[in-house]
């Protein structure tokens, strides 16, 4: 018999239902987005929804625990450690025997997708709110009165969690200033070289010249001292002498006031390269200080909030990866409650960088060889040694955590799509840290360590190279995989490398990872075959768009293995050319069938039968469309170790020759 509508939910209470007035403040909220963004001041009434979006959020997310208004800094340890910790029990009170209490409809157990509450938490606690808006809902800042925004730990974490990813939106802005900066550098350098060629021609020039007339006999320097009344024959030539070195004068002046207008010029950039080396450095001094205003700031997280930290923007996934998900994250947030209720405060790398020189209750982890284990540190809960981890470290842990479920893209480097060394990198800048996104180049700058030691946080790449992760413990990493094309828990592979972010960097790059078979973010090399066109029930043309994984470019998709396949191919061809592939068409709709037929009639196909309808083709430019040419060709040979092909009607000679329709996989 199915439950009473009004039934309360079993397990515990029921979450409170989202009202008209949260829904609207919400949609009011994320209206208000762009404002918050360009820094334009809000009204009573913005800020009141932006408050009432807040308070919705947190009083659903999941676990959202409520406390007494704790403070995001921490106590100092010794405090920590002899103080009792004040319980997060919510005194009760006594309701009228004549109020109904409140109760939530029981959900239909046939339903699918994702709740209210969690949808409400991924995008509110997410992606809406940024660290302006902290100061309009928690209390005890400019614009609010005590008590009238949310001010429990999960409220903090996002407090943290935006003013984190403000950060390193700033830091990326740098970023692209000093690759601009360092490009004028570069500019100015050359200029400065053409100068000083320009200089050096124009010195060995005159300095000839000057040689030469320096070897001349008077007579040759003055023909006209070879006139004589005597012999009037000889005027004649010795008049056209004269010309010629009074023109030689004139070319040695001119020599002269080039090389010193090139001399000016010299001066003028080197000039130029000083300014422009004192604007690289200055660019490359604001990203290294909001690096380190990110490695301060995480440093002063508790772990109660960093635990927090985990759980927000979780999204969540189908089958058996959910349940793995789950387990990752409640194994850290165990780790994170013990070493708070152990009282223990998280130390900086920089704190345990010396191992003989640790904060008080810290010694060093050792190896099983004795050793010191660089980069972690041990603390006596009861009698047993707990590792800890440096704050930055746990922050992009968590940070990574709270991206499960999101998509895979090759490129990227989120905030909502990744790769695996775009999610890595992004990880780890919210920790303070500036990592490469090329795994081949996290590998190549980083501190390598001994599997045997790997810690949680640690790189851990695949054989090859082209694929990493975080580790999490218990053989397992965090990553953005081809594999399952989200960011996702998985088994480290083995045979895989470390490197530890918090160490210094080896004073010369790391050799090589050995080359082996498999594809970029671990994507599986597919061999070029059969490939049922037909797939997920759909019909063609009438695939849903959460089927389909992007390509990143524009909006183009294909279904999500062709999707991590042409990831792949677009990275040999970058290799190969130095650009990335040229796209025109991917994924087309039916509409988009109907709309090229009628454009094209003699080009396209009968719409709902289009190889495009099946995500499964592309038609690509940029040299490719052209049969015959250095790009085709390249793709003729290697684009089948990805899995794609071109038809035979395609190609050339073929009944229908379009050398830029590729497929992945024979389906026509």
């Amino acid at each position: 018999m199915p439950a009473s509508r009004t039934s309360p939910r079993p397990g515990g209470p029921a979450r409170p239902v989202p009202s008209a007035r949260e829904a609207q403040a919400l949609r009011e909220a994320l209206a208000l987005r762009s404002a918050l963004a360009a820094g334009q001041p809000l009204t009573p009434a913005q800020a009141a929804a932006l408050r009432t979006a807040t308070g919705a959020a947190v009083r659903t997310a999941p676990g959202a625990a409520r406390t007494t208004g704790r403070s995001p800094a921490r106590r100092p340890a010794a405090a920590r450690s002899t103080t009792q910790r004040p319980t997060t029990q919510r005194p009760t009170t006594q309701r009228p025997a004549t109020r109904p209490a409140r109760r939530k409809p029981t959900r239909s157990p046939d339903r699918t997708g994702a709740s209210w509450s969690v949808r409400l938490r991924v995008v509110a606690l997410g992606t809406l709110l940024m660290p302006v808006v902290a100061t309009l809902v928690l209390p005890g800042t400019d614009g609010t009165g005590p008590g009238e925004g949310p001010s429990d730990t999960m409220a903090l974490a996002l407090t943290a969690q935006s003013s984190l990813l403000q950060d390193a939106g700033h830091y990326r802005q740098l970023e692209q200033e000093v690759a601009q900066r360092r490009t004028e550098l570069q500019q100015a350098r050359q200029t400065e070289q053409a100068a000083l060629e320009q200089v050096q021609a124009q010195q060995q020039t005159i300095g000839a010249t000057a040689a030469e007339r320096y070897r001349a006999t008077p007579q040759q320097r003055h023909p006209l001292l070879g006139l004589s009344v005597r012999d009037g024959d000889a005027t004649a030539g010795a008049l056209l002498g004269q010309a010629v070195a009074d023109g030689a004068d004139l070319a040695l002046a001119g020599d002269i006031v080039r090389a010193e207008r090139a001399t000016v010029s010299l001066a003028v950039a080197g000039s130029r390269v000083a300014q422009a080396r004192s604007a690289v450095a200055a660019a490359r001094a604001r990203a290294d200080a909001v690096l380190a205003t990110v490695r301060s700031a995480v440093g002063d997280l508790t772990p109660e909030i960093t635990s927090a930290l985990a759980g927000l923007g979780v999204v969540p996934v189908a089958g058996p990866q959910q349940a793995r998900n789950e387990q990752a994250v409640a194994r850290w947030q165990h780790y994170l409650a013990q070493v708070s209720g152990a009282g223990i405060e998280l130390p900086t790398a920089a704190q345990i960088a010396d191992p003989t020189n640790l904060p008080g209750g810290l010694s060093p982890a050792l190896d099983a060889s004795g050793q010191p284990i660089p980069g972690v540190v041990w603390a006596i809960v009861g009698s047993s040694p707990v590792t800890v981890l440096p704050a930055e470290t746990v922050a992009a842990v968590s940070s990574a955590l709270s991206q499960l479920g999101k998509p895979y893209v090759p490129g990227a480097s989120g905030p909502d799509t990744y790769d695996c060394g775009g999610f890595t990198s992004a990880s780890w800048l919210l920790a303070g840290y500036a990592v490469p996104a090329p795994p081949q180049d996290q590998w190549a700058t980083g501190a390598a360590v001994p599997l045997a030691d790997v810690q949680v946080g640690d790189l851990v790449y695949a054989p090859g190279g082209q694929d990493v992760g975080i580790y999490l413990g218990d053989g397992e990493v965090i990553a953005a995989s081809a594999g399952t094309y989200q960011v996702s828990v998985r088994p480290m592979t083995a045979g895989s490398s470390a490197t530890r972010v918090t160490l210094p960097a080896p004073a010369q790059a790391n050799a090589p990872l050995p080359v082996a078979e498999a594809g970029a973010c671990g994507a599986a090399l597919p061999p070029p075959g059969e490939r049922t066109a037909a797939w997920g029930g759909w019909s063609n043309g009438q695939i849903p768009g959460d089927a389909l994984c992007r390509l990143g470019v524009h909006r183009h998709a294909l279904r999500c293995d062709a999707a991590a396949s042409y990831g792949q191919l677009d990275a040999a061809y970058a290799a190969a050319f130095g650009t990335r592939l040229c796209i025109t068409d991917s994924y087309r709709s039916l509409g988009g069938q109907v709309s090229a037929f009628a454009r094209k009639p003699k080009l396209a196909a009968v719409p709902g039968t289009s190889n495009h309808g099946w995500a499964l083709a592309v038609d690509l430019c940029g040299g490719i469309n052209v049969a015959g040419s250095a790009q085709w060709t390249w793709m003729t040979a290697n684009a089948a170790r990805f899995g794609f092909v071109q038809p035979a009607w395609a190609s050339p000679g073929g009944e229908k020759p379009e050398p830029w329709h590729w497929e992945y996989g024979y389906i026509s």
